[in-house]
């Protein structure tokens, strides 16, 4: 009996030691873009830090501007989006020392493959004047994220539309409609109505429910995709924890991360382009 109570001693002191370094695992909060959760390259690239670092990260994943949002209020540790005169304003309001590039792909514009349109090319802002003069059907995410963002300024540029407007406008064409949603459901919405809508190109090569869709305009170099990474300031919100977060920052940029990023591919086409060291 002696010997089975010391052997219940052992293994409730096992049991507990390790519940304690459970506890104990270090945890920190990312704030990021619907782009890099729903291509799934954070299921490919965390597991790979927290062998590299032993600390685990909890992603909320919204658009670029709520994203942003939650790192103002110190709700988040690292912000990681898509959006750069938003991160360069974040870093000018002193809610982060410094912005640093991370990565790149390209937004793509989607439609039926008939392409009622007629917007086939390399040419984004054209593209954007046909759908508006037909009134063809558009899905706008409208949730304020990177995305978001950067289809407004087309429209601006196509003189359709005011950059940062977040109400429809009726120069879209009637057939313009904003979901206030992340990329995925934006896309499940075109491929169900055959309609036009604006992606990133990583959610696209991720995105399973093609129906009729197809890629009609990519190319056009006002179509690059940047993403930056940065450690929200600790002298703002000195209960976060800059120190995980920093390391993941170091870790992201560094060769390691950067051969994790370019690592990642689907059915051998690669998603994100690594540029730290530009």
């Amino acid at each position: 009996m002696k010997r089975f109570n010391g052997y219940r001693t052992t293994l409730l002191a096992g049991v507990l030691a390790f519940g304690a370094l459970a506890v104990s695992a270090e945890t920190i909060t990312m704030a990021s873009t619907t782009s890099t959760e729903q291509s799934g390259l954070f299921s490919h690239m965390l597991p790979a830090f927290k062998k590299a670092s032993g600390i685990d990260i909890k992603v909320v994943a919204v658009g670029t501007g709520q994203a942003i949002d939650m790192a103002r209020r110190g709700d988040a540790d690292v912000l990681f989006v898509h959006d750069t005169k938003a991160e360069e304003k974040f870093v000018a309001d002193g809610f982060a020392d410094k912005r640093l590039p991370v990565m790149y792909n390209d937004f793509v514009l989607i439609g039926p493959k008939s392409d009622p349109a007629k917007v086939k090319g390399n040419d984004i802002v054209a593209a954007l004047k046909k759908i508006a003069a037909v009134n063809a059907p558009f899905v706008s995410r409208g949730d304020k994220s990177g995305t978001d963002a950067a289809e407004r300024r087309l429209w601006a540029q196509s003189g359709l539309g005011e950059a940062g407007q977040q109400v429809a406008n009726d120069k879209k064409g009637s057939g313009y409609r904003e979901c206030g949603c992340g990329m995925g459901p934006a896309l499940n919405m075109a491929a169900s109505s055959e309609a036009y809508v604006m992606a990133d190109r990583g959610t696209w090569l991720s995105f399973k429910n093609r129906a009729e869709l197809a890629v009609l305009v990519e190319g056009d170099k006002r179509l690059f995709n940047q993403y930056g990474v940065m450690v929200v300031s600790p002298a703002k919100f000195p209960q976060r924890d800059s120190k995980g977060a920093q390391k993941f920052v170091d870790w992201v940029t560094s060769p390691a991360g950067q051969d994790n990023i370019a690592s990642y591919k689907i059915n051998g086409d690669q998603l994100f382009f690594p540029n730290a060291d530009k």
